[in-house]
């Protein structure tokens, strides 16, 4: 019996070398339906810090406001003035 190299490499390709590319593409597929823990937690912290900087926005704004009733007004005009500048 002759066994050639080139049945060889067939074989292995087709018994070894296409399951393997086959696999290693389903499990990429399956790990990138979800997100892991690791990026749902760091997602859980940026919404938290979020909140807590809205909350301390809004604690500033509350501070300013009191001070300076037109304040917003003042800020608005700043703000319509430097678009101009820049062209907007």
């Amino acid at each position: 019996m002759d066994i050639d190299l080139t049945t060889v490499f067939v074989c292995g390709f087709i018994f070894v070398g296409l399951p393997w590319i086959v696999l290693s593409h389903w499990a990429k597929f399956r790990s990138a339906r979800g997100i892991s823990n690791q990026d749902e937690q760091l997602l859980d912290d940026l919404y938290n810090s979020a909140r807590r900087l809205d909350a301390r926005l809004e604690t500033i704004e509350r501070i300013i406001a009191a001070d300076n009733p037109n304040w917003k007004d003042g800020r608005i005009a700043d703000r319509s003035t430097s678009e101009r500048r820049l062209g907007h």
